[in-house]
């Protein structure tokens, strides 16, 4: 009342016309203009970064520049609500899952096999929660087209490390332990705390593993990928540690410890 004449002078036509002609102008939004940010942003996603890499990276690369900035809420609210044509296009790049939806938990369908002796990610070491301490591993089965191929994908929480494993045949419990039991038998014992699996049956004998390696399997709770979400960010997009590479992580802990790096 007090900008439109206070108490006396107030007039609710004349305060409504008066609002409608101030309020703010649509603004184009900051990916919709052709521009340094936006290629920027376009070949990232061409390079397959997430969003959330993108905007990291684009601070790190240009941190006195305020043009260069924009957030991963940005990008994606641009590649689902405003995206259009090759920025459109580029929306099944940049989600990692290679859907243009998310899909809710009670549309999956229902699981009905139960791993034997399973032991659940809530009685993992707390030390495995704040990435202090190497050897906590995260792994995932990752099928191929039409689930003809499959690759095992092994991810060390601390330093992002990854190691694949092709599984040739088919996913059958007894090779997939064959698999791992080999894979990790490689690791020099600082480096073989635990692996933490969801609870898909090609992880039925964890415990052959287990006694093979000295290493326990902890299973997450059913549709929670959270609980391994450093694997799941990585099996579509190697993410980095302050830009250094997963693989000098790795040889840092290696040579500390006195042993050969990766090459």
């Amino acid at each position: 009342m007090a900008r439109n004449g206070g108490r006396d002078g107030y007039r609710a036509v004349a305060a409504e016309r008066r609002a409608g002609e101030k309020l703010a102008r649509p603004k184009p939004r900051k990916l919709e203009s052709a521009g340094r940010l936006r290629d920027y942003v376009m070949a990232g996603l061409e390079l397959l970064w997430s969003p959330q890499q993108i905007a990291r990276k684009i601070r790190a690369e240009f941190p006195m520049d305020e043009d260069m900035r924009v957030s991963h809420e940005t990008i994606y609210q641009t590649l689902f609500v405003q995206g259009k044509g090759e920025l459109r296009r580029l929306l099944y790049k940049a989600l990692r899952s290679g859907r243009a939806r998310r899909v809710s938990p009670s549309r999956r369908p229902a699981r009905h096999d139960t791993i034997v002796g399973m032991v659940t990610i809530s009685e993992r070491p707390k030390e495995a929660e704040d990435r202090a301490v190497p050897g906590f591993w995260e792994g995932d089965l990752i099928l191929g087209s039409a689930c003809k191929s499959q690759i095992l994908t092994l991810v060390e929480r601390q330093t992002r490390f990854v190691m694949l494993q092709r599984v040739p045949y088919d996913r059958a419990a007894d090779r997939v332990a064959a698999l791992l039991t080999h894979r990790m038998s490689h690791l020099p014992g600082f480096l073989k705390n635990s692996i933490t699996w969801d609870q898909g049956s090609e992880m039925a004998d964890h415990a052959k593993f287990t006694i093979a390696t000295g290493m326990p399997v902890y299973f997450c709770d059913p549709h929670s990928p959270w609980q391994r979400g450093t694997n799941e960010n990585t099996n579509g997009l190697l993410r980095t540690l302050g830009w250094a590479s997963p693989t000098e992580k790795m040889n840092e802990l290696l040579i500390n410890h006195g042993g050969a790096p990766i090459t």
